[in-house]
């Protein structure tokens, strides 16, 4: 074989080679494109626009200058997401509110400004505990419907945990209940899981109810 004839075979196995290359990339983008999509989509995000997606990959991938900070973006879309799910979770929020509103009105029940409410069913004596206190109780939690979720009572073992280690609704009672106390709690979504929810039980924005028993401060 010439030395032409080599010089022409490397050129086209060159050429060949970076077309396939090429192929292979556009392949993948486009493979990458369907599947960021059908994410975005199955995230909820079906109304983008994508030629603004489009300049946000380009200006990411070639270093150019942003329109909106990273951070901005992540905030933005968390502030999307969580206007989503409250809107899809809309009967639950507005059931909860009828409740405490109406739960509200017993003269029995004590409302907290931060919207807490609770009732006592037995009225203790002893000291109250601090936010870094560990405590033991035994605790009933139902959500409204009277679906019980959680309880110590009928595991028959008390449960130890930290004040500030429990949510917020928890948090806030136990700094008021003396010792020997139960109560019935009735905590609204924010002070309890929010919008996460918690487990297969606990649905986003559910309005909890407790009955909760301080048997000691440890």
């Amino acid at each position: 074989m010439n030395k032409f004839f080599t010089w022409i075979v490397v050129l086209l196995f060159a050429s060949t080679t970076a077309i396939a290359q090429n192929e292979s990339m556009d392949t993948v983008s486009y493979s990458i494109g369907v599947l960021v999509a059908q994410n975005l989509k199955q995230q909820g995000f079906e109304n983008l626009n994508s030629d603004k997606v489009a300049k946000a990959i380009n200006d990411v991938l070639n270093d150019k200058p942003l329109d909106i900070s990273a951070d901005e973006c992540g905030m933005n879309v968390d502030k999307y997401m969580k206007a989503q799910s409250a809107r899809q979770y809309e009967t639950a929020i507005a059931e909860g509110a009828k409740f405490l509103e109406e739960n509200g009105k017993r003269a029995e029940v004590v409302t907290l400004p931060s919207g807490l409410q609770y009732e006592v069913m037995t009225a203790g004596t002893g000291p109250k505990p601090s936010a870094t206190d560990k405590v033991t109780t035994h605790y009933h939690g139902t959500l409204i419907d009277g679906t019980v979720f959680d309880s110590s009572v009928t595991r028959g073992q008390p449960a130890s945990f930290p004040v500030n280690g429990v949510i917020m609704g928890w948090q806030e009672a136990l700094q008021l209940m003396p010792q020997g106390s139960k109560w019935k709690l009735f905590v609204p979504y924010n002070l309890a899981y929010g919008e996460r929810g918690a487990g297969a039980a606990i649905k986003p924005y559910s309005t909890l109810v407790f009955e909760v028993e301080l048997l000691e401060i440890n």
